[in-house]
């Protein structure tokens, strides 16, 4: 193997993270929120510390709750299907394949998918917040009430 050359350019200086492949597959659902959702790219699988990227699936009729993010800005593209967002108790968005999303941090959201086909997303969020623990507050109970 070749010895590593000093780097140049504007990578110069920067944290040593390697360029880092991760299968969505190979990482565990978090089903905790609703759907099929999993962090891809995040602390855990890349140890980067700036944000985290992800995929959820959502089945007909399958919602993710309401809840905010504290320190974070959330960003959904759709790639298969639509979802309904509802943002601060009344804003309705619909949003179908080939279209994204942004969710200013301090958003309470909630996503459903009413169609009749899976929703296949991809989302980001970051800042991350100081402890993962304080990133995602939840709004609404997991039974809807």
């Amino acid at each position: 193997m070749a010895a590593r050359e000093a780097r140049v350019g504007p990578r110069a200086g920067a944290a040593e993270l390697p360029v880092t492949k991760v299968a969505a597959a190979d990482v565990p659902s978090s089903p905790r929120h609703g759907g099929d959702l999993r962090i891809v790219l995040g602390p855990a699988t890349t140890g980067v510390a700036s944000g985290f990227m992800g995929t959820g699936t959502l089945a007909a009729g399958e919602r993710i709750r309401e809840h905010y993010h504290p320190y974070s800005d959330e960003f959904v593209y759709v790639v298969q299907g639509a979802l309904e967002v509802t943002t601060d108790g009344a804003d309705v968005h619909r949003v179908t394949a080939g279209e994204a999303l942004l969710i200013p941090r301090m958003t309470r959201h909630k996503m459903l998918n009413n169609g009749r086909v899976p929703a296949f997303v991809v989302f980001h969020s970051c800042p991350l917040a100081p402890r993962p623990e304080l990133g995602h507050v939840d709004t609404e109970d997991p039974d809807g009430a």
